[in-house]
């Protein structure tokens, strides 16, 4: 008898982001800066639920004590999966910028990394976004946000984040 062959088609993909995760995060002090050379290190916490009947995921990450000011932050991300094209789109939106959702990155995973990518406009420069997914074990992941001034010949990363799901 001869085994049904699957296809992947990524709908699973973020699934181990789902429930609940301590963040380790690093940044640079402010990531919109293309000179910035201070780093932070801060911890937060994570959220993440399936919606659509898994063509989706909605997570939060919330942080009692953001530096350098040391305020409480808050964001959110709506990730949507396309499976005629096996694209998934992902929309950030935070405290940081009231009423505002990002332009979406666009990308998918192959094995246990993913890449994400888009054109964006920061401080009225022309930016390229790309976020950098690693699936590490089951339990923990790491992600790396990179700017490009100069249209993708080179990436500077502005922030690592390392989660881990929590018992």
């Amino acid at each position: 008898m001869a085994q049904a062959q699957t296809t992947h088609d990524g709908r699973h993909d973020f699934d181990f982001l789902f429930g609940r995760r301590r963040i380790h995060n690093r940044k640079l002090v402010d990531t919109l800066d293309p000179d910035s050379t201070e780093w932070v290190e801060f911890e937060a916490f994570g959220e993440a639920v399936p919606i659509l009947g898994g063509l989706g995921n909605v997570d939060t990450f919330t942080a009692p004590a953001m530096p350098p000011s040391g305020d409480p932050f808050e964001g959110f991300t709506l990730r949507l999966f396309d499976p005629e094209t096996g694209i998934w789109r992902i929309w950030w939106a935070s405290i940081r910028f009231p009423g505002v959702l990002d332009r979406p990155v666009e990308g998918r995973f192959d094995g246990d990394r993913g890449v994400f990518l888009c054109d964006d406009v920061i401080g009225d420069k022309p930016v390229k976004v790309r976020y950098d997914w690693r699936v590490l074990s089951p339990r923990t992941n790491r992600w790396e946000q990179s700017f490009s001034y100069d249209d993708g010949v080179t990436w500077r990363t502005n922030w690592i984040s390392e989660g881990t799901q929590a018992s």
